[in-house]
């Protein structure tokens, strides 16, 4: 396979590191049934190991230089290739008989987090996601409230998903090499979200205006949409920022509200 140059608008940072790759294809651990889609296989140094394991494999690429190479390696009927941006696809129409999807993938940092938010839209066909980010983006999904890092992306991500960390990953073990450390992340959507929610686009709404300005209080970010009174017989001081608020507060504001988004 000639040599393909990372292309800057893509993102492309291609994993070569052996013994990471041979962590993540372990930590995905997939079984003879299972239906994997990888997303961005790019050189393919994942998709060798995953196909050691299971067939047929999925996999979305947008880079058709790169789908070009990949069909010229692997056979039809052990790679489906989709030429697709991960952003529009609809990943769903991969489970026609009902099992669900194990996503997998070194994902583009610069969509990684537009990408996340299209993949919960269609988390019903989803087992579990074992993605590749931006260590910072790790650190977000799982933060807990009162930090720097807790956002609205922790409070969408763990109100559709569990979360786990699996392991760091440096520079080095790509081509070439980002300018962040990243990390490798586990997220399995529940089966029943972890608090009850009225309306999820109206959740979304206020979790979205709650951080609309991180340095603004609640009082502030949610007005219009909740009086400072109605916060008070929640037992939330309208005083407070958003992230200082869990994940069933927030749940609490979205179902007292009665404006529709």
């Amino acid at each position: 396979m000639r040599e393909h140059i990372a292309r800057k608008r893509f993102g492309q940072h291609f994993l070569h590191d052996r013994h990471v790759i041979g962590r993540i294809a372990a930590a995905l651990a997939p079984q003879a049934g299972d239906r994997v889609v990888e997303i961005g296989p790019g050189r393919g140094a994942l998709t060798r190991e995953l196909l050691a394991r299971v067939t047929p494999l999925d996999a979305v690429e947008l880079d058709r230089d790169l789908i070009s190479q990949l069909q010229a390696e692997f056979p039809s009927d052990k790679l489906k290739l989709h030429s697709a941006d991960a952003l529009k696809f609809d990943f769903c129409r991969l489970a026609p008989d009902g099992r669900q999807l194990r996503l997998v993938g070194n994902l583009p940092y610069n969509i990684s987090t537009p990408l996340l938010f299209h993949l919960l839209d269609q988390a019903s066909c989803i087992r579990d996601m074992l993605f590749m980010l931006q260590k910072e983006v790790v650190q977000r999904l799982g933060a807990a409230p009162g930090g720097k890092d807790y956002g609205r992306l922790s409070v969408m991500i763990q109100y559709r998903c569990a979360v786990e960390k699996l392991f760091d990953v440096a520079p080095g073990a790509f081509t070439p090499p980002p300018r962040v450390d990243s990390a490798v992340v586990r997220l399995v959507p529940h089966a029943a979200p972890p608090v009850t929610v009225k309306d999820t686009a109206r959740f979304a709404h206020i979790v979205r205006a709650s951080f609309a300005s991180r340095r603004k209080t609640l009082r502030n970010n949610l007005k219009g949409l909740l009086e400072a009174g109605d916060m008070l017989d929640l037992g939330i001081d309208p005083t407070r920022r958003a992230e200082t608020l869990s994940l069933a507060e927030f749940a609490a504001l979205s179902n007292a509200t009665t404006t529709a988004p």
